[in-house]
């Protein structure tokens, strides 16, 4: 309300609660009726007290203004230039206390608006300032303000927190307690964490009642209770004395504190472990905690998301509350946020969670009807709506009657989402009333109702009527139209479905065609698809090759050769055989909408006529398509003089002549070049490994300038250089490899070989031992494994010194060469 328009321009710095009580008379009968309604007071009682809440908010450009709980202003004080920094409220709640930036402390009369004076008659009879001492002002006998100074010297006051007849305040050392009816200060309780700056992390004071005092500060927390100290000997202590019962460390940082039961709030900033703080904040916490001796445990905890949070820092947070209506106000400069305790709805939510139903009233469903019947009458359809979830069960009499008295109220839409579709179903007609409903105002509605809710619930056909009808007045809406072509789909009428997508160039066209097996749907349809998306619908052709064929698919893009196209070429290079009864055509498509892939298409088929290529080749004048035909074809020496003439491209036509490896090419490249002297440079630095260069020296005139000829003829001879070189290094390799052949074959040859009884005389076909061992025997073994009896082998040959073996012709040469010999 008016607080989002005040901090839009300016920043909280500060707020107080205050719970004003009001007096009620009935002196007349109207006062007695609106008592009677507003407060709900028994009209047969005369007086009642009626507690209201207001509040007091201070901001950074020295404005105060004053709002009820809901946020609306009702004063506005313009009080300084500079930020307030504290405000005080008496317990009338009629008088207010300012204190700004700047020192000056100023003390109002809500409703007079007039400031008090030394004179003026103010039934406030004590007050403090702080900053940076504390002084207690006090009225005397005379109407005149006596100034008692309470504490100074140790630095700025930062806190003050006054309750009955204890004053509790924080300054860089810790907290002092002073009991304002003895005159006596009570104790002092230190500062724990003395590294945490006083000005970044504030210290937090609260009273919970008139004796129990809570600090936090930085990230500790004590509980301190002031107690009587009885009686005492010593004199000089006061009588009142404070005792820590609870102290510890949390894991956070104290922003605020206030009492809820024997429990905590807590407002507090996580602690930062980055070192980029300025870079990220968090954001602040509300927790509720339970204290304990030495610790606490966590209750519950609520990250709350302010306005501006990432930029504020611990000590921009405030928490106050008030303990009539307990209501905790959490303050930050951009943003203020009201927590409550739960109350009887939020209590019921958490049974309905727990499922504890013998606990809820809702257990009789006339009392869960009287309570949707006043969510319905507050005007909070939609919480009507969703308990209808958990009061009507399974009784389809009572939802349909909730049914129509909500499309009585006009809000069909709030029950929408919240209706059984699962085992309990009403009539298709409510379902469809509904629909119509949603149809009639909001179709993005609409569709979400037709995607979520199953097609059984209703009448299918009746509801495609009504889209259809429309869609007359809108044709081309996308909504309606996607919305038709899903309920096609329920209804399996997958054609209509796809005419629809492929119109609207749906994303979700080839998921349908695949999901419902389509493919004999789409077969006068894939010039649309191919449309659509090109590469998406060529891959589906290809990979369903068995549901639609390729003639199929040839046929019905004969008129759409570009995509025609497309669609070959994926399939040649995937498979280069098998549109191969299409690869004439292929070509004039290459040659007209893709000529860089028509010669890699040339080269890897092997289905292609060449000699339609090489027409269509040369009437576009496309020269290197023509010579690979032409050398393809056999006709290497015009394919050649294309290269010469045509492209006169040097190099490659050496290379061409290198891949061909043909003397009378060589030749005619020489011929064609001997009176160009670019071109004899070319073959001077090239030809040295094909062609003897003297060969084209030898052919060159004399006084011809030839480019370059100096490093020609270098790299000729430098290319001579590198084959001796090449040949020396080969023979060495030759030489080295026979010299180890020849020593493995010499290792072999010298290895023992066994001979048993199983082995035969290749001469006599006998056992090459003898069967009784003890007798003398010789036996022959030839390096070809053939064994002989001595004397079974034959008599030697004509050259001396040689034995031949009679199987193999191995030889032996001198004794014991060539052949092992072995006796007893």
């Amino acid at each position: 309300n008016g607080v989002t328009e005040i901090l839009q321009k300016d920043a909280a710095s500060c707020m107080t609660v205050h719970d004003k009580v009001q007096v009620l008379t009935y002196n007349r009968a109207r006062v007695r009726d609106i008592a009677v309604q507003k407060f709900h007071i028994l009209p047969d009682i005369n007086l009642r007290f009626i507690p209201f809440q207001f509040l007091a908010l201070g901001t950074h450009f020295g404005k105060v203004f004053l709002l009820d709980i809901q946020g609306n202003l009702t004063q506005k004080f313009e009080i300084s230039p500079v930020k307030i920094n504290q405000i005080s409220l008496d317990e009338s709640g009629e008088h207010m206390g300012i204190c700004s930036e700047d020192g000056k402390v100023q003390v109002f009369g809500l409703y007079t608006r007039e400031g008090f004076h030394e004179n003026f008659d103010c039934p406030v009879k004590f007050f403090l300032c702080y900053l940076p001492k504390l002084l207690l002002y006090e009225k005397n006998w005379l109407n005149r303000w006596k100034t008692s100074t309470l504490h100074e010297g140790e630095g700025t006051i930062t806190n003050v927190q006054w309750r009955a007849n204890l004053i509790a305040w924080a300054n860089n050392m810790g907290v002092k307690i002073y009991d304002i009816s003895t005159k006596q200060r009570i104790t002092n309780v230190l500062r724990d964490n003395v590294s945490l700056r006083p000005d970044m992390y504030p210290c937090s004071l609260c009273w919970k009642d008139n004796s129990t005092l809570i600090i936090g500060w930085g990230s500790s927390i004590k509980i301190c209770v002031v107690k009587e100290r009885g009686h005492t000997e010593l004199r000089d202590l006061p009588s009142r004395y404070v005792e820590i019962v609870s102290a510890f460390e949390t894991e956070f940082f104290i922003s605020g504190l206030a009492p809820l039961a024997d429990q905590l709030v807590t407002l507090y900033f996580v602690k930062e472990n980055s070192d980029h703080m300025e870079e990220f904040r968090a954001r602040p916490c509300l927790d509720i905690i339970q204290p304990l001796p030495e610790g606490y445990e966590e209750i519950s905890s609520d990250a709350l998301t302010v306005r501006n949070f990432q930029e504020n820092e611990c000590r921009d947070y405030r928490l106050e509350h008030s303990q009539g209506e307990s209501l905790y106000y959490i303050i930050s400069p951009k943003d203020i946020v009201v927590a409550k305790e739960r109350d009887q709805d939020d209590h019921i939510d958490w049974l309905l969670d727990k499922k504890k139903y013998e606990c809820l009233f809702f257990c009789n469903q006339k009392i869960g009807m009287a309570y949707i019947n006043h969510l319905v009458e507050k005007g909070d359809y939609d919480t009507a709506a969703r308990k209808c979830q958990k009061v009507l069960g399974k009784n389809m009499e009572l939802w349909e009657n909730e049914v129509y008295r909500f499309k009585t109220i006009g809000q069909l839409k709030a029950i929408s989402q919240y209706l059984p579709r699962g085992d309990l179903r009403l009539r298709p007609a409510i379902y469809e009333m509904i629909l119509h409903e949603f149809l009639k105002s909001d179709y993005e509605g609409f569709a979400t109702l037709i995607r979520e809710w199953p097609g059984e619930l209703y009448n299918n056909m009746t509801i495609v009527q009504a889209v259809t009808d429309h869609l007359k007045k809108d044709p081309m809406n996308s909504t309606l139209l996607t919305t038709l072509a899903e309920l096609y789909t329920y209804d399996q009428r997958y054609d209509r479905a796809l005419e629809i997508y492929l119109r609207l160039r749906h994303k979700d066209v080839y998921q349908l065609i695949h999901k419902h097996d389509l493919f004999s749907s789409i077969e006068d349809k894939i010039v649309l698809l191919m449309d659509f998306d090109k590469e998406k619908a060529v891959d589906m052709l290809l990979d369903n090759e068995d549901k639609i064929s390729i003639d199929r698919v040839v046929e019905e893009l004969r008129n759409r050769p570009e995509l025609l196209h497309i669609y070959l070429h994926k399939l040649f290079k995937r498979d280069h055989h098998k549109g191969q009864r299409y690869h004439e055509r292929q070509i004039g498509l290459y040659a007209e909408y893709d000529r860089p892939n028509l010669l890699p298409f040339l080269r890897d088929s092997i289905h292609c006529p060449l000699e339609k290529a090489l027409e269509i080749c040369q009437e576009r004048n496309f020269v290197e398509e023509t010579v690979f035909l032409l050398s393809r074809m056999g006709n290497c020496r015009r394919a050649l003089q294309m290269i010469m003439e045509e492209l006169e491209d040097v190099d490659k036509a050496i290379e061409f002549a290198k891949e061909q490896d043909d003397a009378e090419l060589w030749e005619d490249l020489i011929s064609y070049s001997i009176d160009k002297p670019p071109f004899i440079t070319g073959l001077l630095n090239n030809i040295g490994t094909h062609v003897d260069p003297i060969l084209l020296i030898h052919r060159i005139k004399e006084g011809m300038e030839i480019p370059n000829l100096r490093d020609s003829l270098v790299k000729i001879l430098q290319d001579y250089n590198l084959q001796i070189l090449l040949r020396e290094g080969c023979k060495k390799i030759l030489v080295a490899d026979s010299l180890s052949l020849l020593q493995k074959m010499h290792r072999t040859q010298m290895r023992g070989v066994r001979v048993d009884e199983e082995n035969i005389c290749e001469s006599c076909h006998a056992s090459i031992l003898p069967s009784d061992m003890a007798q003398n025997f010789s036996v022959v073994v030839f390096h070809c494994r053939h064994m002989f009896h001595k004397e079974c082998l034959p008599s030697p040959g004509t050259i001396p010194g040689v034995q031949f073996c009679n199987i193999c012709s191995a030889k032996r040469r001198g004794p014991g060469s060539g052949i092992m010999e072995m006796k007893k």
